[in-house]
């Protein structure tokens, strides 16, 4: 390359007037001549990477020249760029512990790398390998910086949907931290909560959006380190001049991300497990970070979510977890598998006329574990296909037997995972296990939830309505708890569907309840779906959806889940949930 005569622009060479780096002569002679072949090696050796010149000497140390490679990296025109301070492609992300750094170099005259989080013109946010070279005159005075840019969003070690560290670029950076004797590491993990229901709900271009927008929210805390981990779990380390601030810090970043999500598609609401850890000097990052985890897992498991400290019994419960992981395993063949039937009940005529089977795992060493404790585990390892082969033919044999010299049969629901839809044949399944045991379809319904619905698969709806023509009957559990969608009615052959207990609780002093279960209840008299109750524990509750015309009930008043012999002890009885018995109860 060399400089034009008329304006001193350097040109490419063979292309006279076609600027490739547009340079004005902002120095002549041998100066000039410096500036000239500086650019040019810089032009030639860094042709992919993004190049862009600051004049130190002028106000505000504006951008006087880049290159196409920036252009293309970051989206921004020559004509939008020259003038404009670097720091323009930071956006308002002005806390990364990186600008200390640069700031330092500046200051100083001298050379810095760093990786940092940059925004593109539209909005985009990419890692940028970012080198500054400061250039001097021939007297050696500071004239210009040299920044050459590269776009690593997608290198190893970062997230390529949000651009974020990954677990391996989160490890190399904690290992890169010296902690003075007299400071404190925070690592904070968090878990989007039913972050699978917005996938299958709104789709995973929308689950992809949540998590860049709260990557954005992230971006503005001063952490030491972010990175996403996991599908769904975000990891941030915090420098802390005084550990006991550590939980005021947590609350500041769940507070970044409590206001509602406006996304692409969808408006959401969206709560965050978070679990924390503090070290000190000489305290190993992967065990914070393990224990973070570990914390974060007893954030789930509590009703409200809150942010939870770690403790030693939630390492205890993480070992725990993996050794009901190993025996998870084992655990049909040990015959340690077993149902629990809570009735159900006609609410117009008080009889009983069916029941949930509710699954128990009997630990040798945990004792009875309910669903909640190791379903998940069961899904993650794969055991939930042995598993729901094992429960679908126990409950047809059991029910095969309940019913064989009943004059109105019982009608028996089981939980079915999503899991199975996916890997396994259900409706051949279905009818074998009916062969096998002699069960009749329509003693039994498969409940489902709305995560199963929600990609509305053609596949799964030809699947329902296949085993409605059989006669098993198909509900979809907890309606209303998920991010509901009403095709879901319109689309599938729904039999029954199942208010959640949330909606349940306190309907008689509550309006908005009130007005759910209603509607709810009407949608159901449309489409012909009984409609089922779950958790009436009160005499006011069974009144009131009663008037509201819901056709079947279940909770503690009636019964609580009761064991195979304590289930025929009531059913060869003879007892019925009449009204004259529950108000003498």
């Amino acid at each position: 390359m060399t400089p034009d005569a008329a304006d001193g622009t350097i040109v490419e060479p063979g292309r006279t007037g076609s600027p490739l780096l547009r340079w004005p002569r902002l120095l002549g002679g041998r100066r000039g001549q410096c500036v000239t072949e500086l650019f040019s090696k810089l032009a030639l050796d860094h042709v992919s990477d993004g190049l862009l010149v600051a004049d130190m000497r002028l106000r505000g140390q504006p951008i006087v020249l880049v290159n196409p490679a920036f252009e293309k990296i970051t989206g921004y025109s020559v004509d939008e760029v020259i003038g404009k301070n670097c720091r323009y492609l930071q956006g308002s992300d002005r806390l990364q512990p990186e600008l200390t750094e640069i700031r330092a170099a500046l200051a100083e005259a001298r050379a810095c790398s760093v990786t940092l989080r940059n925004y593109k013109r539209d909005g985009t946010m990419f890692r940028n390998a970012l080198r500054l070279e400061p250039f001097r005159d021939y007297l050696g005075r500071l004239t210009h910086f040299v920044g050459l840019i590269r776009d690593v969003t997608h290198a190893p070690g970062v997230d390529r949907l949000t651009g974020l560290r990954d677990r391996y670029g989160l490890l190399d950076r904690l290992a890169q931290i010296e902690m003075s004797a007299n400071s404190a590491l925070l690592v904070i993990k968090l878990d989007v909560l039913r972050f699978r229901d917005v996938n299958n709900g709104f789709g995973y271009d929308v689950g992809d959006a949540l998590l860049r927008s709260a990557t954005a929210r992230l971006a503005v805390v001063p952490a030491l380190a972010i990175a996403r981990v996991g599908s769904n779990n975000f990891i941030l380390a915090f420098a802390l001049d005084d550990a006991s601030r550590a939980g005021k810090i947590v609350n500041e970043v769940l507070d970044l991300l409590r206001p509602r999500f406006v996304l692409p598609g969808a408006s959401l609401t969206v709560q965050f497990a978070a679990g924390f850890a503090v070290g000190f000097a000489g305290t190993d990052p992967l065990l914070l970070v393990r224990h973070a985890g570990a914390a974060m897992q007893r954030s789930k498991a509590t009703p409200d979510h809150g942010p939870h400290p770690f403790e030693e019994a939630d390492d205890r419960d993480a070992r725990n977890r993996i050794r009901l992981a190993n025996e998870l395993q084992s655990a049909v063949s040990n015959d340690e598998l077993l149902f629990h039937y809570q009735p159900q009940v006609d609410l117009q005529s008080g009889d009983l006329i069916g029941a949930e089977a509710l699954l128990r795992w009997d630990h040798g060493a945990f004792g009875l574990q309910l669903p909640g404790r190791f379903i998940a585990v069961a899904e993650e390892t794969g055991a939930m296909m042995e598993i729901g082969a094992w429960g679908l033919r126990t409950l047809a044999t059991y029910a095969a037997r309940v019913n064989q010299n009943r004059r109105i049969p019982l009608r028996f629901a089981f939980n079915m995972s999503v899991m199975e839809f996916t890997r396994r044949d259900v409706v051949a399944f279905v009818e074998q296990v009916l062969n096998e045991t002699g069960c009749k379809a329509e003693w039994l319904t498969l409940e489902l939830t709305e995560e199963l619905m929600a990609p509305e698969s053609d596949d799964i709806r030809r699947s329902f309505e296949h085993m409605r023509r059989l006669g098993v009957g198909i509900s979809i559990d907890d309606f209303g708890t998920g991010y509901s969608n009403l095709r879901y009615l319109e689309r599938f052959p729904l039999s029954e569907i199942k208010i959640d207990r949330s909606f349940v609780r306190e309907v008689a002093h509550n309006h908005v309840k009130h007005v759910i279960v209603e509607s709810i209840v009407k949608l159901g008299v449309a489409l012909d779906a009984r409609v089922v109750a779950e958790g009436i524990e009160t005499e006011a509750d069974r009144v009131m959806m009663r008037t509201l015309g819901c056709s079947v009930g279940q909770g503690y008043l009636f019964a609580p889940p009761l064991d195979e012999q304590r289930f025929e002890i009531l059913l060869n009885q003879g007892i019925v949930m009449r009204e004259d018995r529950l108000s003498k109860s």
